[in-house]
């Protein structure tokens, strides 16, 4: 298998951003209950949450062979993070976890790049 990403670091280190993610997620820590209970975030959305980060991390690691998939993965977590925003500007959070969210969402976009 070729890899076609180039270069190959930035879509690793987002897709392990992605993997810790998840497990936080999965039996959330206090950080990560805090700032979905401070967006509100329903209980579907936190159900969600855990499967999303796990597709979304394994998506940018088989797209770095399929390159289609990995820049749709990239498009889908800078959707995911622009609503992510919105629910922190919605509630009126802009506190770390708001930058954090607009930081990754434009991390998301530049890995995006190393597909062309």
């Amino acid at each position: 298998m070729t890899i076609l990403a180039d270069p190959v670091w930035p879509v690793v280190a987002l897709a392990a951003i992605q993997f810790v993610d998840a497990a936080m997620c999965a039996r959330p820590v206090e950080a990560v209950r805090r700032c979905l209970d401070d967006v509100g975030a329903p209980p579907l959305v936190r159900r969600l949450l855990t499967p999303i980060k796990l597709a979304a991390g394994t998506g940018l690691l088989v797209g770095l062979v399929v390159p289609y998939l990995g820049v749709l993965t990239c498009a889908a977590l800078v959707a995911y993070f622009a609503i992510a925003v919105s629910m922190h500007i919605r509630a009126r959070d802009f506190r770390r976890n708001f930058r954090n969210a607009v930081g990754l969402g434009l991390v998301s976009g530049l890995v995006s790049l190393c597909y062309l």
